[in-house]
């Protein structure tokens, strides 16, 4: 079984890409452009919401009770 790696800070940009910092130092960067058009995601299609990202017990969430899992930012995203 795959390790778990936590979130320990995370950037949102204006272009809907999350540059991700997990617990064993790796930078990585999630585009969450391609999930917009599916709910609960919609509601980031407002830059100013998804510029409030934020690290919550080791995954990325946003207020309105919007998150992503953190195996799945990990297997998604690239290197930074």
């Amino acid at each position: 079984m795959k390790q778990l790696l936590d979130i320990v800070r995370v950037e949102a940009r204006s272009d809907y890409t999350l540059l991700l910092e997990f617990e064993n130092g790796e930078l990585r960067l999630f585009d969450v452009a391609p999930l917009l058009d599916k709910q609960p995601f919609v509601e980031l299609k407002s830059v100013e919401l998804f510029t409030k990202a934020y690290v919550y017990n080791g995954t990325v969430a946003w207020p309105g009770n919007i998150d992503i899992a953190p195996e799945t930012l990990y297997d998604r995203s690239k290197p930074a």
